[in-house]
């Protein structure tokens, strides 16, 4: 079947699963009942060449390039993944969340489905599946014949306590020392492109590079500070995209903080105060309370009056909110953060907390399977912060939402071809093509192809097939049995081979390579190889005793009947009998 229409009849019962299945918010196999542990998404990578279903329809999994022709009329891409709870498949064009619409289509099994497809389609479209537990994201490129094209990210990665970070080209990167920093650099284009990389416009040698033409920055330092640019190019073009890496600098050591009890004592505040001093104060705040954080030397050197606190410990944190805040300096100290700013500030403890308020887009633009899953996120004060504060905190239960539960627009569906009606010399095959639309309660309901054509052309319904030349073997007439004698009375016989066409016409034998080709020699009886070895008694021997004496025989190769020699070669199939020998090995005996 033609992978993203599935069976003309029967479509509902052919999807994936039901509607009451992709809302089940637990682990249970529907079969048997049975519970299945829970996992992560994985997309399952299939290494596979895009299948051309016809000159214009393409298919192709993950991890592959499409490369679009003038007269392609659609493009699948397929994306497979597993996980439990079952993931929600979304996809995304060069980074930003694919909007769908008559051209743009999210089938039902998640396959991404490209109508008419233009320039403004090309780039790399990614395939993200999630659930509660994590997510997972494979790309695939799709371009024209021409000069490359780059994956590239406009982000801004900052890592602060990672000791390795990778990051797509085009990334804005900012790293503390020693950490090791992959900038990936994804090409796709027809021809092949060469990718080459450059520091601040300086080319790298190879040593940098990794197999899959990413660049490794290992244990980095203030030196690796600067512009890295990856440039592909092929002989229809180039084109380079470029990551700025800058290294951060270690905090400051915290200098001597005066004591502020006769500061705070003056200003006559009513909230909690915390008083800093050089041996260090202590003071037990409720969450929501009031605190004030007075002025220091510190901060009077650095022309500011008041000294802000944030903790960068994982269980709560010193929030602190004031208008047209402006941070003069920055110092650390174990798990707070300090900053100088310019107006007193008014302070309160939060706690992280795991927040669902998120949902991801829709699995699917209409009919009766589409549902969005919350994403679960950990948040400070309304702030994302990392998961790993939350680490402790119980997680809510996530329930999927349905959405997009609305009639189809009504879309062409096609069988899978017939068998071709001639092994050879030109056939046909056909399908069949029939206009339907999905229902919001997941029925498939015939329409008139009128329905169909305003958003898309007919799909072809016959095509051509099976266009070789139909050919065979012919042998020729098997020669006389007079080759090399190769047993009593055998022989072999030879005859010719050649590869034609029905009409006679001779070919290059590579045209019949897949028939079997018949035998061109074989055994045969003949008289003339009735032959065999001949010997004659043996001579006197030359010598009575000593070292010297030998004695010979005549051995001639002779036809059985006649008795009468022939060439020796007649008889080479049996090994030739010995023509002489030594004879009468003894010591003489000295005569006196």
């Amino acid at each position: 079947e033609y992978p993203f229409h599935k069976q003309v009849s029967g479509f509902a019962s052919s999807l994936r699963t039901s509607s009451a299945e992709a809302l089940l918010p637990t682990s249970v196999d529907l079969a048997n009942g049975s519970r299945r542990p829970a996992r992560k998404p994985a997309i399952l990578r299939k290494i596979s060449a895009a299948q051309q279903l016809s000159a214009s329809e393409v298919v192709t999994h993950l991890g592959q390039t499409v490369v679009l022709a003038s007269g392609t009329l659609s493009v699948l891409l397929h994306c497979e993944a597993v996980g439990n709870p079952k993931p929600t498949i979304s996809w995304a064009k060069n980074g930003e969340e694919v909007k769908y619409n008559d051209r743009l289509l999210l089938q039902p099994d998640d396959s991404l489905q490209i109508l008419a497809p233009v320039e403004a389609d090309v780039g790399f479209y990614a395939c993200n599946a999630s659930n509660a537990l994590g997510s997972d994201s494979v790309s695939i490129a799709v371009t024209l014949a021409g000069k490359p094209l780059i994956k590239a990210s406009r982000a801004t990665v900052i890592n602060t306590e990672l000791p390795a970070v990778t990051v797509d080209i085009g990334s804005t990167v900012k790293t503390i020392k020693r950490a090791n920093i992959t900038i990936s650099c994804q090409v796709a284009g027809v021809p092949e492109a060469e990718v080459t990389w450059f520091k601040n416009k300086v080319k790298l040698f190879s040593a940098h590079h990794l197999p899959d033409g990413s660049l490794l920055i290992a244990n980095v330092s203030l030196s690796d500070q600067g512009l890295y640019s990856c440039k592909a190019a092929n002989p229809r073009g180039e084109v380079t995209e470029s990551t700025q890496l800058l290294v951060l600098e270690p905090p400051q050591a915290v200098p001597h903080l005066e004591d502020l009890t006769a500061v705070l004592s003056a200003s006559g505040t009513t909230v909690l105060s915390v008083l800093t001093s050089s041996s260090g104060t202590k003071m037990t705040v409720s969450p929501g309370s009031s605190v004030f954080i007075g002025k220091s030397r510190v901060c009077a050197e650095q022309s500011s009056n008041v000294l802000y606190f944030i903790s960068l410990c994982k269980k709560q944190a010193l929030l602190c909110l004031t208008i047209n805040l402006i941070p003069i300096k920055t110092f650390q100290i174990g798990c707070w953060l300090l900053l100088c700013v310019n107006m007193a500030l008014l302070c309160f403890l939060a706690e992280y907390h795991w927040s669902a308020d998120k949902l991801t887009a829709c699995s699917a633009s209409c009919g009766h399977k589409g549902v969005q899953l919350p994403q679960l996120r950990c948040l400070l004060d309304g702030t994302e912060v990392n998961a790993s504060h939350c680490e402790e905190k119980a997680k809510p239960v996530l329930q999927p939402i349905p959405c997009n539960r609305r009639d189809c627009p009504s879309r062409w569906m096609v069988t899978s071809w017939s068998s071709c009606t001639r092994s050879c010399g030109g056939g046909i095959q056909t399908r069949r093509v029939t206009c339907q639309r999905l229902t919001a309660k997941g029925n498939s309901v015939p329409m008139s192809n009128d329905a169909c054509a305003q958003g898309s052309k007919h799909p072809v319904d016959t095509q051509n097939c099976n266009r070789q030349p139909c050919v065979e073997w012919v042998a020729s007439s098997w020669g006389q049995c007079n080759g090399p004698c190769i047993g009593p009375r055998l022989a072999v016989q030879h005859r010719q081979i050649f590869c034609q066409t029905k009409d006679g016409t001779l070919v290059s034998s590579d045209q019949c390579s897949a028939l079997p080709r018949p035998l061109s020699t074989q055994n045969c009886w003949t008289e003339v190889c009735g032959v065999h070895w001949r010997v004659s008694l043996w001579t006197v021997c030359t010598a009575t005793c000593g070292n010297y004496g030998f004695q010979s025989r005549r051995v001639e190769c002779v036809h059985i009947h006649t008795n009468k020699p022939v060439l020796e070669h007649y008889c080479s199939w049996r090994p030739r009998p010995a023509n002489w020998q030594r004879c009468n090995i003894a010591p003489c005996e000295n005569s006196t």
